[in-house]
């Protein structure tokens, strides 16, 4: 009888867990694996923003990676986050499948020579329509999801961006604030600067306290939260196209 080797996949937390999610979700572990794992895998969690890597020799052992959204810069030069590029950097020589998610889609960026800084259009916040290229032949990961929507709604929450993919990059998404939405690189990357894995409620606890903060203006936020009130973000869409990403599924 063969048998079936169980998929392992980490997870590279970029940010701490806030008390609204560790009481709700048990912690923004449980949101990613909810949303991209699948029963019999293996999710492993290292708190990259606190120092935990995977050991250099166990990275031949894992099918993918997913680099998280983070309240930190990913152009900045944090010990953590120097440490991150260059875990990238090996990662890409191994062509490990890498998913970056906002903060994760930047740092992947810069990790592989592309150019990230200071959106020139300043906060997405909220509900935000992102528009598909037409060709869209690259993407073998796309291929079983059926006629892909020219556009999709995605949760966004970011005051930072790419500006200059790296060399060998494919933009693949865009929207009206954002030039680089959704990248890849070969077979084996793909950035997201949206949330595919929020919900509804886990942003709106965000802008509470970015507003409490004064990290944003209350007219940004209410327009954010009415934004979100009134429409639904494509989640199972999203979701699905990461894990057909992540599973290398055709």
């Amino acid at each position: 009888m063969d048998v079936v080797e169980e998929k392992r996949y980490a997870l590279l937390l970029a940010a701490r867990d806030s008390e609204y999610v560790k009481k709700v979700y048990g912690g923004y572990f449980y949101v990613f694996a909810a949303a991209f794992g699948e029963e019999g895998e293996r999710w492993d969690l290292f708190r990259v923003v606190e120092g935990e890597f995977p050991d250099m020799n166990e990275l031949h052992k894992y099918d993918g990676f997913v680099i998280t959204g983070s309240p930190y810069d990913a152009y900045a030069n944090d010990y953590w986050i120097v440490k991150l590029c260059f875990l990238l950097q090996t990662l890409d020589s191994m062509e490990k499948k890498i998913l970056g998610i906002c903060f994760g889609h930047q740092v992947v960026c810069r990790a592989l020579g592309g150019k990230v800084g200071k959106a020139y259009n300043g906060w997405d916040l909220g509900l935000t329509r992102v528009r598909m290229v037409k060709d869209l032949s690259a993407c073998s990961f796309l291929e079983n999801l059926g006629e892909i929507p020219p556009s999709l709604s995605i949760i966004e929450c970011h005051q930072d961006e790419v500006w200059e993919v790296p060399l060998g990059a494919e933009v693949i998404a865009f929207s009206d604030k954002t030039g680089v939405e959704m990248y890849t690189i070969g077979a084996h990357i793909l950035g997201i600067q949206g949330h595919p894995e929020y919900t509804k409620d886990i942003l709106f606890n965000i802008i509470d306290r970015l507003l409490n903060n004064n990290a944003i203006e209350r007219e940004l936020a209410e327009n954010a939260k009415f934004a979100l009130e009134i429409a639904e973000p494509d989640r199972k869409c999203w979701e699905k196209i990461c894990r057909n990403f992540l599973k290398g599924k055709i």
